[in-house]
């Protein structure tokens, strides 16, 4: 459980986490896989999301999936980009929050294994991510801004 005093200093802030949705670069599922290389490649972004044709999330998609399907044995070969589809590569299994739904404590925990965080709302509908370095940036502000807020009394030992 976070400290009152420290989580009322993230909430300050929490307002800044969110990447919105009309500035995150994401492929659709039933896109060629080409499409996804070339946005990989020039948004030079590890990994990004994957929605259906309803804004939904479905899936992440990384460049090294990609050129996993690309390999072969002793080559490498450009014919899965035009034979694969999007949704045949991504990966299925992934967190997802709800900004309503989901715990500062909860959202903490989850960003310390992800680099970031699909957000969707009540309907399940994507609306941007969740950064690690959004979250970082936070702490940053805390740090630096705590004592200006807060008087700290330790606790004597008894």
């Amino acid at each position: 459980m976070f400290s009152p005093a420290i989580k009322h200093l993230i909430q300050e802030k929490s307002g800044a986490f969110l990447i919105p949705a009309s500035r995150v670069a994401f492929v659709l599922d039933d896109n060629p896989l080409y499409h996804a290389f070339l946005i990989l490649t020039r948004v030079k972004y590890s990994k990004i999301p994957v929605l259906d044709s309803q804004n939904h999330v479905v899936g992440l998609l990384s460049l090294a999936m990609i050129t996993d399907k690309m390999m072969k044995t002793d080559e490498i070969s450009l014919e899965p980009l035009s034979e694969l589809k999007v949704r045949d590569v991504m990966q299925t299994d992934f967190d997802k929050i709800n900004f309503t739904q989901t715990t500062l404590e909860v959202q903490l925990h989850l960003l310390v294994d992800n680099a970031f965080l699909p957000v969707v709302d009540d309907h399940d509908v994507f609306q941007g991510l969740l950064t690690r370095r959004e979250w970082i940036k936070a702490f940053n502000y805390i740090v630096h801004n705590f004592d200006e807020k807060y008087t700290v009394t330790p606790k004597i030992n008894c």
